[in-house]
């Protein structure tokens, strides 16, 4: 009897034996079937903003700053002085250039002084007298030429002179008549135009005394300054940077296999870990594929393919107090 109790209680501890393992192998699979299961490929990407460089057209050295890294600037705002003093000495070289144009210009307008115009007027009654001298002079030897009394050698030489007489009379006419009308008119429209040159360079000079002024092309906030106080920036070298900080968005690479969800006009949610649990509806705005040096290649050698990355950009729908360019977005699956 008592072994026959025994036997029965040896089976009875097998039995449980074998459930308690099969009960272990059990939750060790499920275990294992859980641990091993892939976690969800998360979407990360960062908050952007668009960016100014502040940069000038006139190279000197940094004068002063009027703002620094962190500002709150407004357009049109005055963020840094340049000093030039090449611009200053080209202003100078102008206007001494416009006063000697303008003197120009005043004598095209003004013609020939009241002394020339009086010399000019004597040479001409000069040249009436002697005109009228030999007038008289070849009548008289004409008719003597007429008579035979003179050779025909004395009435040639006598005639000759009478001409060239003439001639004297009408080159002083010229003189007196150029200096009484004064400058010709192509003359005086290259005095002008001289002097719209001259004109033309102030302005050129001011436009560039006006670049020494660098201001603001938005409202935004001074993110970063480049020189320090006394250094050489160049024509077109950037000073600084001023972000726009209503203007953000945010930037992500996805590769393609997970583009499913992701199409040009579709809206996401996009949690910010710095800002807290809290989601935003952003809405996709471009979907443009990466170079070939940024994409994520298969690693399977056989029935593989290569899968791209892809470049998007999504704008959120309402304002998100807080953001700041560089902050981690997570794309949150429904």
């Amino acid at each position: 009897m008592e072994k026959t109790k025994t036997q029965k209680d040896a089976r009875r501890d097998l039995l449980f034996g074998l459930g308690v393992l099969f009960a272990v192998i059990v939750i060790v699979a499920l275990i294992g079937l859980f641990a091993l299961k892939p976690a969800p490929v998360e979407i990360y990407g960062e908050a952007e903003a668009t960016e100014y460089r502040v940069s000038g057209k006139v190279p000197g050295r940094i004068e002063m700053f009027l703002v620094e890294e962190g500002s709150q600037v407004r357009k049109g705002d005055t963020l840094v002085i340049i000093n030039s003093p090449e611009v200053d000495a080209k202003m100078s070289q102008a206007r001494a250039a416009r006063s000697a144009a303008e003197a120009q210009n005043q004598k095209a307008i003004n013609g020939a002084r009241e002394e020339q115009i009086q010399g000019a007027y004597e040479l001409y009654q000069k040249a009436l007298a002697g005109e009228e001298v030999y007038r008289k002079s070849f009548e008289r030897v004409d008719r003597l030429y007429q008579k035979g009394v003179v050779t025909a050698q004395k009435h040639d030489e006598v005639e000759a002179q009478y001409k060239v007489a003439q001639a004297n009379v009408k080159a002083a006419k010229s003189q007196y008549d150029m200096a009484l009308k004064g400058a010709q008119e192509e003359d005086k429209a290259a005095a002008r135009a001289l002097v719209a040159r001259v004109d033309g360079m102030i302005d050129e000079i001011n436009i560039a005394k006006s670049e020494r002024y660098l201001t603001s092309p938005v409202d935004g906030e001074v993110s970063e300054c480049f020189p320090h106080v006394g250094e050489l920036v160049g024509q077109g070298s950037p000073v600084m940077s001023v972000v726009d900080t209503k203007d953000m968005w945010f930037h992500f690479a996805i590769r393609e296999d997970m583009l499913n969800d992701v199409t040009m006009g579709s809206q996401l949610q996009v949690r910010v870990p710095a800002l807290g649990e809290q989601t935003y509806p952003v809405v996709v705005t471009f979907i443009k594929v990466m170079a070939s040096y940024a994409t994520w290649r298969s690693t399977q050698t056989n029935g593989g393919y290569d899968i791209k990355t892809f470049d998007v950009k999504a704008r959120p729908l309402v304002q998100i107090p807080n953001l700041r360019p560089g902050m981690t977005a997570v794309v949150v699956r429904q």
